[in-house]
């Protein structure tokens, strides 16, 4: 059997202000023609296929569309929800949906999977839906197999595992379990979601996961393999400059009769790259640097000792997609104080002190010569004013 798994869609997202619906579109019909031409027999969405627990319309349409155009390809389609989801109003269209496409989101429903058959045997797809122990514990009061209520994520992570294993127990074949969750051993620069907390309460082990053939998770933005079962896809498409250098994809996973044969990974298209571009304002606005960059999502990081008049306006003459701007002397906050307090400590007249505290406060340029002859008038003054007392 032939999976693709991808996740974390983010539908209805914005990149600094700007919708991404049609960026995302063009990226999962992309996605749909790997489906296709790759011979899918089932698409795994692992989670937050919202980026909102109450979608627009316009959201609503996008998925919609999607789900049909894979389905058209003769694969089916599971989707489970993440953080970002409203599972209700996700799980409100599970019963709407055709044959072939199966929306989960009931904590109840873990322990009873989706199965697919191909020549070797059925496969069982357990989703876990996003857990937060504070809003489902309710469905089980006495806690887990010890007794112990379910108060963080791995607590519940862990019993809801214990269920998928119940499940396994009860029947025959392969198995994937699909969960939206922080496992451990992610790394912390893959492009993390932005609700993510890296305390220990909400840190899944990955001894958490074992038993299924494969491990499906979502809630990571960019692709990470734990173990060789246990997978990260990523989200489709960049959502910050710091997934810039990640690269977009899903993972195409191979079952054979005996369990996990292979795993291969299959970029997606970066309708528009980001780019950091860093330097003096007038190096970032070189001729070179705009001819390259010039199509690109920009965040502009200026190196230049004072803040620059109107430095947006300016990049986005050259550069239309300069998202965001950041003002990052080279000198930096700390070594400018050690260089004032030097400075003051070697001085000998009040002129030099002087001078060192307009070069401190000014980002390294001192007084001009107007200024000097100023300051030297009002110095004169005073000691001629101080040799008449």
């Amino acid at each position: 059997m032939r999976i693709l798994h991808t996740s974390d869609w983010h539908i209805g997202r914005t990149f600094h202000g700007t919708s991404t619906m049609d960026a995302l579109a063009e990226v999962l019909a992309a996605l749909t023609r790997q489906v296709r031409e790759h011979s899918v027999d089932v698409v795994i969405v692992a989670g937050d296929v919202f980026d909102s627990a109450t979608p627009s319309a316009a959201a609503y349409t996008l998925l919609g569309d999607a789900l049909v155009s894979l389905h058209e390809t003769g694969a089916r389609v599971i989707v489970t929800s993440g953080n970002h989801d409203s599972a209700a109003r996700l799980g409100f269209q599970a019963r709407l949906l055709r044959d072939g496409i199966h929306v989960l989101t009931d904590p109840l429903a873990i322990g009873t999977p989706v199965t697919v058959a191909d020549a070797d045997g059925p496969v069982h797809f357990f989703g876990i839906p996003y857990l937060e122990p504070a809003i489902v514990r309710q469905h089980w009061p006495d806690g887990d197999s010890d007794g112990r209520q379910l108060r963080t994520q791995a607590q519940t992570m862990a019993h809801a595992m214990q269920l998928v294993r119940e499940g396994m127990r009860a029947r025959q074949g392969r198995t994937v379990a699909i969960a939206h969750c922080f496992a451990d051993g992610v790394d912390a620069t893959a492009g993390l979601e932005r609700e993510v907390r890296q305390g220990g309460l909400d840190v899944v082990p990955l001894s958490v996961f074992d038993g299924p053939d494969y491990v499906a998770l979502g809630h990571i933005h960019g692709r990470q393999q734990l173990s060789d079962r246990v997978r990260y896809a990523g989200a489709p498409l960049h959502y910050s400059f710091g997934e810039q250098h990640k690269e977009r994809g899903s993972w195409l996973v191979d079952l054979d009769g005996t369990g996990l044969a292979g795993v291969e990974w299959l970029c997606l298209p970066v309708p528009r790259r980001l780019v950091t571009l860093t330097g003096t304002i007038d190096e970032i606005l070189s001729a070179e640097r705009v001819a390259a960059h010039a199509n690109d999502w920009v965040a502009a990081v200026y190196t230049d000792a004072m803040p620059q008049s109107e430095p947006m306006r300016r990049l986005r003459e050259k550069f239309p997609y300069c998202a965001m701007v950041q003002h990052q002397p080279t000198v930096t906050a700390a070594a400018e104080e050690r260089s004032y307090a030097r400075r003051l400590r070697d001085a000998v007249s009040d002129a030099d002190r002087i001078e060192a505290f307009l070069e401190h406060v000014r980002a390294g340029h001192g007084a001009t010569e107007h200024e000097r002859e100023l300051i030297r008038e009002v110095l004169d003054d005073r000691v001629r004013a101080e040799a008449l007392v």
